[in-house]
């Protein structure tokens, strides 16, 4: 039997250490900071200078207001809090700036959290974190009030980073993907919204990716997994779940050159929910994907985009997807292609092929493009061999019309050219 003596000790010392703990958060749970910066509007030139010159372990806090920057910058610091009063009330505005780069940079910084305010209309990205590790991003706006070719590419945008975590944000206009992981490790993505991007979320070229509980809507697509040749990293691992994407069939607004080329998000057809591009081990489940009317679902490898993909496999790319597992989804697709996919490269492609499908098999006549497309490139155009799923795609979604196998390395050739809905051979085993 334990003396009650010892018993009384170790709860004194129990209670001390969780009091302790809770004065430590402090700031509305925040975790403590050595040093405290508070500024209100009109301390812009303070803000900067103090951004300039800023010390790890520091918290910064904007009152209340509205604030003018050309751009912030922190650099090389630890252990930061950087945050607003909320989202509708500390507003940070770009639209001044002098110069085309990002409103907000993070380079070499670890352990930084920003927080509660919202950030907007800079004329190159609106917010770029670099080279960091531990990275939180919380109830941040970013948005550009016009959603056209002139916005910045990304809204919040981590990169060549670790541990990063986005949580109840709201990204809009972005000219490329409202919120961008690009060659990161260990990234979430969840409770957040975004609208008006030509990509409402993009997984790049990152592994150990979770993107969940989301609502992505009114975009070009709702989330984007690609794998790019020439990163730095090859990407895998990524999971997208509950979310729900829904009416996502805007024009693609991608900037003609760096978003515009082979490897930009420009290829992404108007009325996409997901696509998956040359990404391997992912998995797209338990998703509401409403209403994107061109591919509920669309599997692309990288020979659909560009010729000379072969050319640039390496240990950091591979232009087949391999072991995708899609399950359990709830997928409703509208009555026809939208409009701006008449006009896309991608789109007319998928409108071709719902009309092929008609032509091979007149009882399709009047009946959509299937919910699944896949591009129909395999291991096989590599290996020279055979087998009917080379790669390990798994398919398991309730209903008809689910899926096709669009048969794209034939699409030059009409006489050749024979997509099919067997879904059989990459139904999950």
């Amino acid at each position: 039997m334990i003396p009650m003596k010892k018993i009384i000790s170790f709860l004194i010392v129990t209670v001390s250490c969780i009091f302790i703990f809770s004065c430590n958060q402090g700031n509305n749970g925040k975790e403590s900071y050595e040093s405290s910066l508070t500024f209100g509007p009109g301390d812009e030139q303070k803000i900067q200078e103090a951004l300039l010159t800023l010390k790890s372990n520091t918290s910064i806090t904007l009152k209340e207001g509205l604030y003018h920057f050309d751009h912030l910058s922190i650099v090389g610091v630890n252990h930061i809090l950087f945050q607003g009063a909320g989202h509708d009330k500390t507003i940070l505005d770009f639209s001044e700036q002098s110069t085309s780069g990002e409103g907000l940079r993070a380079t070499n910084v670890k352990d930084f959290w920003i927080d509660g305010m919202t950030i907007r209309e800079s004329k190159g990205d609106l917010m770029k974190i670099s080279n960091s590790r531990d990275i939180k991003i919380t109830n941040l706006y970013a948005t550009w009030a016009k959603s056209d070719s002139n916005s910045g590419g990304y809204a919040i945008y981590p990169v060549l980073c670790k541990n990063v975590l986005i949580e109840n944000c709201y990204v809009q206009g972005s000219s490329d993907a409202g919120i961008y992981v690009g060659q990161s490790d260990s990234a979430i993505v969840r409770n957040s919204k975004g609208s008006g991007n030509v990509a409402g979320c993009e997984i790049e070229n990152t592994t150990h990716a979770e993107v969940h509980d989301n609502e992505f809507y009114n975009n070009t697509a709702g989330v984007l997994v690609f794998d790019l040749a020439d990163l730095s990293q090859r990407g895998g691992h990524v999971k997208v779940y509950n979310n729900y994407l829904h009416d996502n069939n805007t024009k693609n607004f991608a900037k003609a050159g760096s978003f515009g080329t082979a490897w930009g998000v420009g290829n992404a057809p108007p009325g996409s929910g997901v696509v998956i591009l040359a990404a391997s081990d992912v998995e797209i489940y338990n998703n509401n994907i409403v209403n994107n009317n061109s591919a509920s679902i669309i599997l692309a490898s990288g020979f659909s985009v560009d010729d000379k993909a072969a050319e640039k496999i390496s240990n950091h790319y591979q232009p087949i997807s391999k072991n995708i597992k899609i399950h359990g989804n709830t997928i409703k697709m509208g009555d026809a292609f939208p409009a701006p996919a008449y006009e896309h490269h991608i789109g007319q492609i998928l409108v071709a092929t719902e009309k092929k499908l008609q032509e091979l098999d007149p009882s399709r006549v009047g009946k959509r493009l299937p919910e699944i497309v896949y591009d129909g490139f395999n291991s096989n155009v590599l290996s020279g061999g055979s087998a009917s799923n080379p790669d390990s795609l798994c398919i398991d979604q309730k209903g008809d019309n689910i899926f096709v196998n669009a048969d794209f390395m034939n699409i030059v050739n009409p006489q050749k050219w024979h997509p099919v809905t067997d879904i059989a051979p990459f139904t999950c085993k």
